[in-house]
């Protein structure tokens, strides 16, 4: 059985496909293998022909599912995990792309760190070709690791909501598998609280993947998520629904663990709300406020950054709010800490 399963759930995005695959398996790590999952999309033709091309030309290397029905982005992230036989998941959205060096890097950790539950990547996002880099996301200057338990769960939880790159311990994603929050799209949240409450968890400065900016969301399709996301679409509503579920998934974390996690995880979020309200700052004045306000009402009130992320999107607009915030973590060299102090079990 293989080290690593590189698992890519697939919906639509077949003409990028490719690129992912090339940058996938032209690693120079042996110990993986790569497995996608094909979720009932109108493209689904597209993809086995461009899977099926791979797999002559990397024999043993490619596994490939077809579902019987639309399971949804988190049902597929489940069913990605059963079907794995890697020791470690690590997830690829199927139109991101993996940097050189990844494989062997995740491997020189995992070697490092025995027992590791959750590998949180630095990625950077890229607008149409990956030399074009919009931005990089990286948490931490230098590694960290944290020891297991209510730390860990409150630092990771946010910081993987972006799936490419994420890594996860299989069998322990396997033995907290459940579709109790399916139609919200963050399964990978939950089993990051479940996962870090009893592994470490580990920060990675090295850039591991590229995200791809301007996708078209694809969400709202399938049963669990038909009535709350839209495809093709960032409503207010689906917004709302998504960060509804961020605190919900933290809350059942909180009660099925034991820890005190959830207070701390609404705060995180709210210290860095800036993304979760520019992605509504288009919309009419009054549409924005009350969006704003459902937000909110889910306690992130509670941090004085997110009335200022709010006011910054009211007076200087998306764009120059956005210009600043770069300006600000290009001289720091990575995201800046907002009202985290370190932790008992924190370590570099």
């Amino acid at each position: 059985m293989p080290l690593i399963t590189v698992c890519i759930p697939c919906y639509n995005r077949a003409p990028v496909l490719p690129a992912l695959l090339d940058t996938v398996l032209g690693q120079a790590f042996d110990d993986y293998d790569v497995l996608l999952r094909e979720d009932g999309s109108p493209e689904r033709d597209a993809i086995r022909a461009v899977v099926e091309d791979y797999q002559r030309r990397h024999p043993g290397r490619i596994r490939y599912i077809e579902n019987e029905r639309n399971l949804g982005y988190d049902g597929n992230l489940r069913a990605l995990i059963a079907s794995a036989t890697g020791d470690y998941c690590l997830f690829m959205g199927n139109d991101d792309l993996m940097c050189e060096g990844t494989l062997a890097h995740v491997a020189d950790v995992i070697g490092r760190h025995p027992g590791l539950g959750v590998l949180v990547r630095s990625y950077a996002a890229f607008n149409g070709t990956p030399d074009n880099i919009d931005q990089t996301f990286r948490y931490f200057p230098d590694e960290r690791t944290y020891a297991p338990g209510a730390d860990a769960v409150a630092v990771a939880f946010r910081r993987s909501v972006v799936i490419p790159g994420m890594v996860l311990h299989r069998a322990d994603a396997l033995a907290a598998a459940t579709d109790r929050f399916d139609g919200i799209l963050l399964y990978q949240l939950y089993l990051v609280g479940r996962i870090a409450a009893h592994r470490p968890v580990v920060f990675t400065p090295q850039v591991l993947t590229l995200y791809r900016n301007g996708g078209v969301p694809d969400f709202g399709n399938a049963e669990a998520e038909r009535g709350k996301f839209v495809p093709k679409e960032h409503t207010p509503e689906s917004s709302l629904h998504f960060m509804q579920g961020m605190v919900d998934i933290a809350r059942h974390v909180e009660q099925v663990e034991g820890i005190p996690v959830h207070r701390r995880i609404v705060t995180d979020i709210a210290n860095y709300a800036y993304p979760i309200l520019s992605i509504q700052a288009d919309k009419p004045l009054a549409v924005f406020v009350r969006y704003s306000i459902g937000l909110a009402r889910m306690g992130f009130w509670r941090s004085p950054l997110f009335p200022l992320y709010f006011l910054s999107l009211l007076v200087l607009g998306t764009r120059r709010s956005e210009a600043l915030i770069r300006w600000i973590k290009g001289r720091l060299g990575h995201t800046p800490r907002l009202g985290e102090a370190r932790t008992r079990n924190e370590r570099n």
